[in-house]
């Protein structure tokens, strides 16, 4: 094999990651790439009982615990949950970051979405991509000396407009990993996002009926990523396995960071 690519994503909250890209994380992993994760917060917010320092404990030790399913580096930050800002610190910190593990590929949110910390870490992003190749700023860490190539993970909204895919991927043969990464968030795959959408209830108490029960939820919340773009999974896998596929991954390439042609396309978001 060639060089490793190295793939970072970047959410806001531990578990965003692999939510929205867990089937990508687990193909580079697949592949022998590198694979590192970050959440800018520490997730102290995201609970209906815990909180504080206790509940960014538990999510970090989640976090970490999700990234060994695949055997990626998963990183949280101290930022609080629900608090984040695009500031100028912050704008530092993912610029260090980018630097310093010089990826080839960036995931993160998209500059509209429904959670603000979402919006701040899409704001941040497209405002670090430029600035990591100006020596100026943040002039204690290396400069690169071009931008790595940033994408937008796929989500469901729609304004001001709906995410528009320059690469989509077959995940299918991905999702058990995904899933097995998701589970390892059980302060919130179990606890807090049922309690949010008011079906505590539903949640079984034994692991493999939980487990189950997950995959369930997940599956359902992915699907229909298939039909949304259908169309470009055809164009990409040909009639027979587009028509077929039953989960994918869509990614949106930032005009904001390096682009990215066919040739740089087809390496970064690799068909299998």
């Amino acid at each position: 094999m060639s060089q490793p690519l190295r793939l970072l994503i970047l959410g806001a909250h531990p578990d965003d990651a692999e939510f929205h890209s867990g089937g990508l994380a687990a193909l580079y992993r697949q592949l022998g790439h590198d694979v590192r994760i970050v959440s800018l917060t520490n997730g102290d917010a995201g609970h209906h009982v815990l909180r504080g320092d206790e509940l960014a404990r538990v999510r970090r030790a989640e976090a970490a615990a999700a990234g060994q399913v695949i055997g990626a580096a998963y990183v949280t930050w101290d930022n609080h949950d629900g608090s984040l800002q695009p500031t100028l610190e912050l704008r530092s910190q993912v610029i260090r970051e980018i630097r310093t593990y010089q990826p080839d590929l960036v995931l993160t949110h998209r500059t509209n979405d429904y959670h603000p910390d979402h919006r701040a870490v899409g704001n941040v992003v497209r405002d670090a991509s430029y600035m990591v190749t100006v020596p100026a700023v943040v002039p204690e860490t290396p400069i690169l000396r071009k931008d790595p190539v940033v994408a937008y993970m796929p989500d469901r909204f729609t304004k001001p407009y709906p995410l528009q895919p320059d690469a989509v991927i077959d995940v299918t043969d991905y999702m058990e990993t995904a899933i097995d990464m998701l589970a390892c968030h059980v302060s919130q795959v179990y606890e807090w996002l049922p309690f949010n959408q008011r079906k505590l209830e539903e949640v079984p108490s034994g692991d493999k009926e939980r487990r189950a029960w997950l995959a369930d939820w997940y599956r359902s919340r992915i699907r229909p990523q298939a039909d949304r773009y259908r169309q470009r999974l055809i164009e990409t896998y040909g009639p027979e396995r587009g028509a077929a596929t039953e989960y994918c991954e869509a990614y949106e390439i930032s005009e904001y960071a390096a682009p990215a042609d066919e040739t740089m396309l087809q390496r970064l978001f690799p068909v299998r």
